[in-house]
């Protein structure tokens, strides 16, 4: 698959997200350009913090591969990943990141901060900006329905 065809795929999984009432946003993990897992934001159905979509996708490459190590594999987000997500792709040693929308609120891999950049024993490669439009008219219009909901109470 290509890296357009994988970002594709967690658009597909972020707009699940959406309609399921999460904040749409998707992640697919690849190994030898082979999807091996996928996740989406499921924070309010889980009722946890926890559950972002990178973390799905990183917990099910884990079990796919047997380990902890995803050192062949690259992984596709729509938005670019929070600390915390950040901070799993350096500890799983995944080797490339390629995210959509930036997030000037939370991003932590080139908007806030880059953590890939600290003095960590590994730091990924960075490739933003794919699909970029897209993944960020997902959350715009989430954001504004949502907003319109909220009016409308």
């Amino acid at each position: 698959m290509t890296d357009e065809q994988c970002m594709r795929r967690a658009l597909e999984l972020a707009q699940q997200a959406a309609s399921e009432g999460e904040v749409p946003v998707g992640a697919v993990l690849t190994k030898d350009s082979e999807i091996i897992a996928e996740g989406r934001n499921r924070r309010e159905s889980g009722k946890n913090a926890l559950c972002h979509a990178e973390l799905e996708a990183i917990n099910g490459g884990c079990k796919a591969l047997g380990g902890w190590r995803l050192w062949q594999c690259t992984l596709y987000v729509t938005l670019e990943p929070c600390p915390m997500c950040a901070g799993a792709i350096i500890n799983a040693r995944i080797p490339r990141l390629v995210f959509g929308a930036s997030d000037a609120k939370a991003g932590s891999c080139g908007s806030v901060v880059n953590l890939f950049s600290l003095p960590y024993n590994h730091h990924p490669q960075i490739e933003q900006g794919l699909l970029q439009e897209e993944c960020a008219a997902v959350l715009k219009q989430f954001f504004k329905d949502l907003r319109h909901r909220r009016e409308k109470s």
